[in-house]
């Protein structure tokens, strides 16, 4: 029994890695999961949504917790019910817009607890909604009141009666530029480390 328990409680380590010790500090997310800065350098390159944007996105969605999911309805103020929306992983992405991604992508396999898959999802998401709203690839606010709401819920305006999500918004914005500023310090170390040109 507590070989069993071992097994388990060492495959969820596997499964669902910690969130990173400092999330307020790009420089040190990246130094404490080297592959997540490939994986995002690659997003940015492939989607042309800059590294901090999609950072802050994933950061206000999840805190980068792999696990992360939608509360629970309660059953008579005690019980815990179904969960109020298929929202899960990184990039806290609904069950029918991550089949519409990996539809598009071709990345049939992609675990929205796969912070490699995560990062090159919220870029598609952020390219689909330039192309679909035109907003701005630089324009973080606008792109998370879409990523929330949705392309067609953005162009309708749903966004505007939601002063709460107006807010998170902005603090989508103010994450991605601290996210800039400090990535601008630690980039060229951490392109050389990583074998990439600077700049690219």
């Amino acid at each position: 029994m507590i070989l069993l328990i071992l097994v388990i409680r060492f495959s969820g380590c596997v499964l669902s890695p910690a969130a990173p010790d400092n999330p307020e500090n790009l420089c040190e997310i990246f130094r404490e999961n080297p592959g997540w800065y490939r994986a995002a350098v690659r997003s940015q390159n492939q989607w042309k949504v800059s590294i901090p944007i999609m950072m802050a996105i994933i950061y206000h969605e999840s805190r980068f917790n792999a696990d992360a999911a939608a509360p629970r309805s309660t059953w008579l103020y005690i019980l815990p019910g179904s969960r109020l929306s298929s929202a899960y992983g990184y990039p806290q992405a609904i069950d029918s817009t991550w089949t519409l991604y990996r539809r598009h992508t071709g990345n049939r396999d992609a675990d929205r607890g796969s912070f490699t898959d995560a990062v090159d999802f919220v870029g598609w998401y952020c390219d689909l909604s330039h192309i679909q709203c035109g907003i701005s690839k630089t324009d973080p606010v606008a792109l998370y009141l879409a990523y929330h709401e949705g392309q067609g819920g953005y162009n309708r305006g749903s966004h505007r009666a939601k002063p709460r999500l107006i807010r998170t918004a902005r603090a989508v914005g103010a994450t991605a530029r601290r996210y800039a500023a400090q990535l601008s310090r630690c980039r060229p170390t951490l392109d050389r480390r990583h074998g990439f040109p600077w700049p690219f």
